[in-house]
């Protein structure tokens, strides 16, 4: 594994977007106004790397991405990120990417997908942690009574990722 961890801006419709990789794979997708929490998540899981600026990012991201806000949803190789988290964390993550663009599901929900209904909890934990928002989709995750809770990026994101992705259903249909 490389030394660094290379951050890359990328301009996205409704912020700055900061982009972390280790030897050409994404490990971190946050908002830019979201850098110190990226910095303290990335930190615990990939201590002393030095971190630097510029260059590219994976091209298949940067491709995915620019696909995503101009309106289609293509398949991300999974090669093309590093989630490193706990095995629970990752069952969370993986249950996030089932989620159909344009749809949502309640914290509840997902924890008794998971065969856990207690973990509701340490699912909005594992959900919060997720180190590539948007494209492993935590923005899908709301309160059981529909009400937008719980995202890192914001609500007002929240909303419009969620409006966006209706808005490609309503296309393809």
């Amino acid at each position: 594994m490389s030394t660094q961890i290379n951050v890359v801006r990328y301009a996205s419709p409704i912020g700055k977007l900061s982009l972390a990789s280790i030897d050409g794979k994404l490990v971190h997708l946050d908002f830019e106004d979201n850098d110190d929490r990226l910095k303290t998540i990335q930190t615990r899981r990939f201590k002393n790397l030095e971190w630097t600026e510029g260059g590219a990012a994976p091209a298949p991201v940067t491709d995915w991405l620019d696909g995503y806000f101009a309106g289609s949803v293509g398949v991300l190789p999974i090669d093309a990120i590093n989630m490193v988290g706990t095995p629970f964390q990752k069952s969370v993550w993986d249950a996030l990417i089932t989620i159909p663009s344009g749809k949502s599901v309640s914290y509840a929900g997902l924890a008794d997908q998971l065969g856990n209904p207690n973990a509701v909890r340490a699912v909005a934990r594992a959900n919060a942690l997720n180190p590539v928002s948007i494209i492993v989709p935590c923005h899908r995750v709301i309160g059981s009574n529909g009400t937008l809770t719980g995202y890192a990026g914001g609500l007002a994101r929240k909303k419009w990722l969620l409006d966006h992705e209706a808005a490609m259903l309503a296309k393809a249909a």
